[in-house]
């Protein structure tokens, strides 16, 4: 593999990532170079995770990610070797935008950071990304429903400062509002944050090093840089790594990401690490066998860790160390025991509209535990009870989002969605938090985790774009227990591990699940999200206990496929050997193109006057009540049939339904039914047939029902 050429251009873009373009790093120690062994150890690990589209991926991943690709080519730049290919990765880089796959809520300007610096790296062409980071001029709000405040992602913001520099863009106009915004975060002690430092709080270590490589880009100098050593320093643990910010309420781990911002940061600043040898040595110690490096020892390789890693090594002069690693052995790989079986379980479905429909779905796609989402109480014994009648072999259980729950953490900000959770539903796991008052993580641990744990229930982590918030709660929760699982396909995002890449550092330590996340009235019009994806669990059993056992040996999958996957079938996993145990035993769940467990393409029940959790009922009486199936909008609307209603019979005799079918304005209709009423029908034992044909092929499908009267 070629090194990479040093013309003067080339070293002013490579230098620009260290600060502003024109900024030469202080360098303590001359560079030790590695062996051509080393390099080729780790570029062959980097290269296991290029895919067919021209980049690279996470390792059990097929489809690429600019993340892992940004990562991948700084760790060929830090070894100083060009990656293979250049021309189809630029190329690659230019196009594969998270927002491609589907249009981000709101902009990450991190992701633009790292096309530009991955551009830069290879040497390819930047002017199609002039004119949209000169655009950027100010710090942008964050929406407020998620952080209480509105306050911008320090990482995010700042990238498009950096962004600056490496085009070559004029800084002036910027200079007053970013350089505004970074003077509010500066905390006395040199150290920087996600908040005003009029909030409180003590600073974050990689915070502080996307703040100071800012201010040099806006020429803007603390001025004060001897505090900032003496708290940087101060991060540094025991065993040679660095944490977060000095003495930590909680989360207080090394982390390869907090330990190369830190040398970063000293680096920056004329300074390097109180104990630079114990800092080698715990970087090394993250090397693993396959050539890769993992974020904390023991970890498995990725390619983010792999290029943090090196960088804070070349950082340190200190590459040369590669030829002395001992990586870690991978452990044994552990075989999964005797007798389990791939079970299928739903989070936050819908806990509201029509109970006979949630079991009719359950039971068509053979769901085996089905998470109601903010369901009442009634709600949940009717279900239960319908289930029981038939029977339909699912257990329904709360899965709820605590809408209101807000938990603050001094410095970085606070933040909703921290209190999603599920339990078996028959025990006491107290009650939410939720209300105006925000509390904190260690209050939030003992007064809802504490609680809810003893009713044998658990948390799992939604979403957060804050990447150094959520890396607290969640590893946290590795240490000392707290998110049981981590949310990635969800109705409003098709994967959040696409627009949250960061999450993929948890691999093998916290499961990964589904979330349908339940939008609408009614559970018919949100099929398209309950057929799309799901939880699938190994156990001998699908009990309470298997999937319980199942999350804490991560025996879970969450897998996607519908219109989003284009024909593929998505799937994380917490290890090799649950993909592979998942993917070998497909015929037992696979629910598209599947005779067994395909979406139903007509619902037909009785409903009663009486029947109050049955939106869609008569006023008096009894009715049969017929829907076909339509393509739904995420929130429950219906856009397009895709079966419609042939004839209905009774007893043997055609019928002719009224059809009710209210459109709003915008053309989507709020519900689609036909509705015979049974008013005319003697007393006894009846049997209802409804026929439609399915649109995509013309076949014609029949539902039977029998009921009394």
């Amino acid at each position: 593999m070629p090194p990479f050429s040093c013309t003067r251009r080339r070293l002013l873009r490579l230098t620009a990532f260290a600060g502003a373009a024109a900024l030469v790093p202080v360098r303590f120690h001359a560079q030790s170079a590695p062996s051509a062994d080393a390099v080729r150890r780790i570029t062959r690990y980097l290269e296991t995770l290029a895919r067919p589209a021209g980049g690279y991926a996470w390792g059990d991943q097929e489809r690429s990610h600019l993340t892992p690709t940004f990562g991948v080519i700084g760790a060929y730049r830090a070894l100083g070797v060009m990656p293979p290919r250049p021309e189809a990765l630029a190329d690659y880089v230019r196009r594969n935008h998270p927002r491609e796959l589907k249009k981000l809520e709101q902009e990450r300007r991190i992701f633009e950071f790292q096309q530009v610096q991955a551009l830069a790296w290879l040497g390819a062409d930047l002017a199609e990304f002039r004119p949209r980071i000169a655009a950027l001029t100010q710090p942008l709000g964050y929406l407020k429903q998620y952080e209480r405040n509105g306050y911008p992602v320090l990482q995010s913001e700042l990238g498009a400062v950096l962004s600056h520099a490496l085009l070559g863009l004029p800084t002036a106009g910027i200079a007053d509002a970013f350089g505004r915004y970074i003077g509010e975060r500066r905390r006395a002690n040199g150290s920087y944050n996600n908040t005003p430092a009029a909030d409180g709080g003590d600073g974050h270590v990689m915070n502080t090093l996307w703040a100071l490589q800012a201010r040099r880009v806006l020429g803007a100098a603390s001025g004060e840089d001897a505090v900032a050593v003496a708290w940087l320093r101060a991060c540094q643990r025991p065993g040679g790594g660095f944490t977060w910010q000095p003495d930590p309420e909680f989360a207080g781990v090394d982390d390869v990401a907090y330990t190369r911002a830190a040398v970063k940061a000293l680096q920056l600043l004329g300074a390097e690490p109180a104990d630079r040898p114990a800092c080698l040595e715990q970087i090394l110690s993250l090397a693993n066998d396959d050539g890769g490096f993992g974020d904390r020892p023991g970890w498995a390789s990725n390619a983010t860790a792999t290029y943090y890693a090196l960088d804070a090594l070349a950082t340190l002069g200190a590459l040369g160390a590669l030829d002395r690693l001992k990586p870690r052995p991978r452990p044994a790989r552990s075989t999964l025991p005797a007798g389990l079986q791939v079970f299928s379980l739903q989070l936050q479905s819908h806990g509201q509209g029509s109970p006979a429909e949630a079991v009719d779905l359950a039971r068509s796609l053979r769901i085996h535990l089905w998470g109601a989402k903010n369901a009442k109480p009634e709600w949940m014994a009717r279900v239960r009870a319908l289930a029981a009648q038939d029977p339909v072999p699912v257990m329904f259980f709360p899965a709820n989002e605590e809408y209101g729950t807000w938990v603050d953490v001094p410095g970085l900000g606070t933040y909703s969605h921290t209190s999603d959770l599920f339990a078996p539903g028959d025990t006491d796991i107290g009650p939410s938090l939720a209300g105006p008052r925000a509390v904190s993580w260690p209050d939030f641990r003992a007064r809802r985790l504490a609680p809810l744990e003893r009713g044998r229930g658990r948390l799992f982590w939604q979403f957060g774009e804050n990447e150094e918030l959520v890396r607290l709660f969640l590893d946290d929760s590795v240490e000392r227990g707290g998110y049981a699982a981590i949310s990635t396909f969800h109705f409003g995002n098709p994967d959040f591990m696409n627009s949250e890449p960061f999450l993929n550092r948890w691999r093998g330590r916290i499961p990964f699940v589904s979330i349908q996340d339940a939008h609408g009235p009614e559970p018919w019009w949100f099929a398209d999200q309950t057929t799309g994806y799901r939880t699938l669990f190994l156990a001998r059993e699908p009990t309470w206990d298997g999937w319980l056992e199942a999350l804490r040996r991560n025996w879970v999958a969450a897998v996607r496929h519908d219109g989003w996957t284009s024909g593929a079938t998505w799937l994380h996993a917490g290890s090799d050997k649950v993909s592979e145990f998942v993917r070998s035993r497909e015929s037992e769940w696979r629910w598209w193109d599947s005779a067994a467990s395909a979406r139903p393409m007509v619902s037909l029940v009785v409903v009663h006057a009486h029947d109050l959790l049955e939106p869609a009922r008569p006023e008096t009486g009894a009715m049969l009540r017929v829907r076909c199936a339509w393509e739904n909008t995420p929130q429950g609307l219906l856009r397009t049939p895709l079966a419609e209603l042939v004839r209905l019979e009774v007893d043997g005799r055609d019928v002719q339904p009224t059809l009710v079918s209210p459109v709003r304005p915008n053309g989507l209709r709020t519900d689609h039914h036909h509705r015979w009423p049974l008013q005319d029908l003697a007393p006894g034992r009846h049997l209802a047939s409804a026929v439609v044909r399915v649109r995509a092929t013309n076949a014609e499908v029949r539902r039977n029902l029998e009921f009394s009267l």
